[in-house]
């Protein structure tokens, strides 16, 4: 018996390491894979959005926007549309930098992906393209449920100081390669924000989402003996892949968009 266990073992060892390595390659193409369902490539994406920040205690914000995307050339363009005191400001970014337009002193600033978008919870890099298959390494995997998705759950760590977060959390759905959950940490270990994306819509071949619900929680206040955070409603209709005017890319275009 001990000579037949010998014999199994070896070859047990092997069996398991080849099964590992099998999964942890598969982990690591669905990852790319739901990168890639961010990215629009060669086509212009355009679509509105509202987007709703709850501030426990304060109460809700609403604003509008239309965003303009050219993946391929990582550009992009945002139009506040609303409220009328934050109509015409902007973010345009081109060269792989991102501007700031506000239309009543005139001027363009330096901003950052990692900066927050019009003060809410969202972050400017929450709406374009993600790179978490190249800017993170797998730490661990495995499968779980996620309400009604089959997912696979990621732990991921920083391969460089320039990301937004140091660790993040990730549900992927197995079936579609697409985003489900985030959940952003600190170094140190502390969760900072959660991001839901629980539908999308098929728009001429692209898969969009619906909509998503950021949480901050670094921003929350006991009501009624229960601590509330501070979300942002993203909502995201009338999608187009249409192709967009060059100039739709261009300070002089969030420039000119002010007079109408």
């Amino acid at each position: 018996m001990n000579k037949i266990i010998k014999k199994i073992f070896p070859l047990l060892i092997i069996f398991l390491s080849v099964n590992v390595f099998a999964n942890e390659a598969k982990a690591k193409e669905l990852l790319k894979l739901a990168d890639q369902n961010t990215n629009y490539g060669e086509k212009d994406f355009k679509a509105d959005y509202v987007i709703v920040t709850n501030k426990p205690g304060s109460g809700k914000s609403v604003s509008t926007a239309t965003m303009y995307r050219r993946d391929s050339k990582s550009m992009f363009t945002i139009l506040i549309t609303g409220p009328n005191a934050d109509k015409g400001k902007g973010y345009v970014q081109f060269d792989n930098v991102i501007w700031f337009y506000d239309p009543h002193d005139k001027q363009f600033t330096y901003t950052s992906a990692k900066n927050k978008f019009q003060n809410t919870a969202l972050n400017n890099s929450d709406l374009i393209p993600q790179r978490l298959s190249q800017d993170y390494k797998i730490k661990n995997f495995s499968e779980v449920n996620l309400g009604e998705f089959k997912c696979i759950y990621y732990e991921l760590t920083a391969l460089s100081n320039n990301v937004d977060y140091p660790t993040v959390k990730l549900w992927v759905s197995k079936d579609d390669e697409l985003i489900r959950k985030k959940e952003d940490y600190s170094l140190s270990g502390q969760l900072l924000r959660t991001t839901a994306i629980p539908s999308y819509q098929l728009v001429s071949g692209k898969q969009v989402p619906i909509g998503m619900l950021v949480e901050d929680k670094l921003k929350g206040i006991k009501i009624d003996g229960k601590v509330q955070y501070e979300r942002t409603q993203i909502t995201i209709s009338n999608v187009s892949f249409q192709k967009q005017s060059n100039i739709v890319y261009s300070k002089k275009y969030l420039e000119e968009m002010t007079n109408f």
